[in-house]
């Protein structure tokens, strides 16, 4: 069985809902994928290591991501500190401006632990359609896939 996780961060409920729809697209991989979500504040180094995936999702607040995520992102920096190297990991970002902040800021911390992108971060922008939705289930179910198909 291979582990993926899922760390996100929501106040609005507008990342709260890309994250149901994300871990709906990873339950098409359920018997080979073991995803756990956790909420940015209880996620921890345990998760962290745990992880054989990760992906990330956050509102953008100010133009970066929210400070939970970036909280959980200190907590595990050091104590994670090459060990997590190469760690295939992706992004969903819910933006009220363009998301861009959130996405780089994020980027470049993940370049410090050495992980590496498997897709493009999904930003949606303003309110969340169907279509938004979509995508959200599409990116879980290419992750789940392509790691249990030992792609990532």
């Amino acid at each position: 069985m291979k582990h993926l996780l899922v760390v996100f961060s929501s106040q609005s409920g507008h990342t709260r809902a890309m994250c149901d729809a994300v871990c709906e697209g990873t339950a098409e991989e359920a018997s080979a994928v073991d995803t756990r979500l956790r909420f940015a504040n209880e996620a921890d180094l345990d998760d962290l290591l745990w992880a054989e995936a990760l992906l990330i999702g956050t509102p953008e607040n100010f133009g970066y991501m929210s400070g939970l995520i970036k909280d959980f992102l200190d907590r595990t920096y050091y104590p994670a500190e090459g060990k997590t190297v190469g760690l295939p990991y992706a992004l969903f970002i819910s933006a009220g401006n363009d998301g861009s902040g959130a996405a780089r800021a994020i980027e470049r911390i993940a370049t410090g632990y050495g992980w590496r992108a498997i897709a493009e971060p999904l930003i949606l922008k303003g309110e969340l359609t169907a279509d938004g939705l979509k995508q959200c289930r599409e990116l879980g179910a290419v992750v789940a896939a392509g790691l249990a198909s030992g792609i990532f």
